[in-house]
């Protein structure tokens, strides 16, 4: 299945939620489409699979890679809901955006894909790199040069570092686990547990 290349702005529109942390689809809050689906109250089923669509569509997942963290939740001791969150957001990939090195999370996959990022001064180019607490994460010194690089750093200053990491000069350090108060309050993580378990 492929990438959704679809402009996110209707993407946005299609989950009535901003998922780019851009408010940009408010200005047309109906569904996209010549003809709209039907905006009568959904079943349990469509709210479900909505919330679903939502998660994968926040962190950039394609089907497979999101019910591979499920699986990975379900596994883990805890709240499953909860452990999904926290491993979507300990992604390297995510951590890199959230750290704002990069403005936004498609340019952190692609910091990861090309071989400029480290861990623990390891190069790590697999944007699904699930980080630990302690784990240091960073651009590798020849990547600071590059001007690409540089312009991504200059448009991801106004993005706040989350508690749980800590901002270093050319990156950061995952300072712990993300509490659920620390991620995403607009995901309902039960409808997505209720999902997956039908």
């Amino acid at each position: 299945m492929a990438r959704d290349l679809s402009p996110k702005w209707k993407r946005s529109r299609r989950e009535k939620y901003s998922l780019f942390e851009d408010d940009k689809w408010k200005r047309r809050p109906t569904l996209p489409g010549e003809h709209p689906l039907s905006t009568s109250r959904p079943s349990a089923y469509a709210l479900r699979f909505r919330e679903k669509q939502k998660a994968k569509r926040i962190y950039g997942l394609l089907e497979k890679q999101f019910k591979r963290f499920f699986k990975m939740a379900e596994k883990a001791k805890g709240n499953t809901g909860v452990k999904l969150l926290q491993l979507l957001e300990m992604r390297l990939d995510n951590v890199v955006y959230r750290l704002g090195v990069a403005p936004t999370r498609n340019a952190a996959r692609q910091l990861v894909n090309h071989g400029n990022i480290t861990v623990n001064d390891k190069k790590i180019s697999i944007p699904s790199y699930v980080v630990s607490v302690g784990d240091e994460v960073g651009l590798k010194p020849s990547a600071q040069k590059k001007e690409f690089v540089k312009i991504f750093t200059e448009q991801a200053k106004k993005i706040k570092t989350p508690k749980w990491l800590q901002k270093l000069t050319h990156g950061g350090k995952v300072a712990s686990e993300p509490s659920r108060e620390m991620i995403d309050k607009g995901i309902n993580e039960q409808l997505i547990v209720e999902f997956y378990s039908r």
